[in-house]
């Protein structure tokens, strides 16, 4: 059905915003790390393929 999401979806778009949020918050504390940066960025991008592929 166009425009659902099934459960793995929904559940890598939450660890996509969840890690954003850690890693905002590690940065504003400790300082940036560009690892942490590139992980996130990667999860992002695996997460825009799923949506992608699931359309």
């Amino acid at each position: 059905m166009p425009g659902s999401t099934n459960g793995s979806t929904r559940t890598m778009g939450a660890l996509t915003v969840g890690g954003l949020v850690v890693v905002t918050a590690y940065t504003v504390a400790l300082g940036s790390n560009g690892w942490l940066w590139f992980g996130w960025v990667v999860l992002g991008l695996l997460t825009l393929a799923l949506v992608v592929t699931q359309s």
